[in-house]
């Protein structure tokens, strides 16, 4: 690396930074009145069915062409994991994963499908300043890798930390996460692969205002057995996917102190000044991985003490 010199790097840094000046960024963010589309599709999910089977995964995997899994779908031990404290996270690699909950209202553990609630107005959407994402007439929220520049904004603005980044690839940065199998399903009328291939019926598909009125209707002939609130009714927006649950939302590891309003109405006027800021960070990140393959290419010398540093 100490053949690269301080101008080099900074030119290289410049010339990306002049490359991001020169996107166009169309809107910082979208009208805060949109609610959704009135016949979008959704998602009913009853908490009290799901066995934890993790079947909803490999339809996932399959359905979108994922990489093969660490472990086998059918091994629980997954449920154990944690990673700096918290239980498992979609992943770039796992756009939905089940984790297991230990209520203390419930004598049984709970289990929870995570994936993208696909937001009536979604924080990611509004949040990017190169209109990456789209939130389509069907109801789900997609994503364009093409126009995306990596900075990343739409992982802090999820409420429910959904999206995730391809770190291996530092030049051609994509974000990854459920796209509510639009390309392959959904815009054909088709529920998605997970929910087609649940065996308990843990999930309902249809249109999400047609589900609302079944998720309160099965509230109330039930008495006692669910908890009355619909999470992801009224959450930030409101959610093209949502919740019935037996136990306390918050047992069932859910954040249950977002606003109603969407996250968007509280931001706006910090991500009016992303588009600037967030010039600059790409830019030193290109100058940066600059510097390590240049590095590598300069003799054998180089190379080994990467590998040392590498190998220890």
């Amino acid at each position: 690396m100490s053949k690269i010199t301080r101008r080099k790097f900074l030119a290289g840094s410049a010339a990306g930074g002049a490359a991001m000046m020169m996107t166009p960024a169309k809107k910082a963010f979208a009208a805060g009145s949109f609610e959704g589309f009135p016949d979008g599709m959704g998602v009913l999910v009853d908490l009290t069915r799901c066995v934890g089977c993790r079947t909803c995964e490999a339809a996932c995997n399959v359905e979108q062409k994922l990489p093969e899994p660490a472990l086998p779908f059918d091994d629980t031990s997954v449920f154990d994991e944690m990673h700096h404290g918290q239980k498992r996270r979609t992943t770039d690699k796992a756009y939905t994963i089940v984790n297991r909950y230990e209520p203390k209202s419930a004598d049984e553990p709970l289990y929870r499908k995570i994936q993208c609630n696909h937001c009536n107005e979604p924080a990611c959407l509004t949040s990017c300043f190169v209109n990456a994402y789209k939130k389509t007439p069907e109801g789900a929220v997609i994503y364009n890798s093409k126009v995306c520049v990596g900075c990343r904004n739409c992982m802090i603005a999820c409420p429910f930390h959904i999206p995730a980044y391809t770190y291996s690839s530092v030049l051609n940065p994509v974000i990854k996460k459920c796209i509510f199998c639009y390309d392959t399903r959904l815009k054909e009328g088709r529920p998605p692969a997970c929910v087609e291939s649940c065996p308990q019926q843990v999930m309902t598909f249809g249109k999400r205002k047609d589900l609302m009125v079944i998720a309160h209707e099965r509230i109330k002939k039930n008495p006692g057995k669910y908890v009355d609130h619909v999470y992801g009714e009224k959450e930030v927006g409101g959610t093209g996917w949502f919740y019935l649950s037996n136990v306390p939302f918050e047992e069932a590891g859910f954040d249950v102190n977002l606003p109603k309003k969407p996250i968007i109405d509280n931001v706006k006027d910090f991500l009016a000044i992303v588009p600037m800021v967030l010039t600059i960070w790409p830019a030193l990140f290109t100058g940066f991985h600059l510097l390590a393959t240049k590095g590598k290419s300069h003799g054998h010398g180089d190379d080994n003490s990467h590998d040392k540093q590498e190998g220890h």
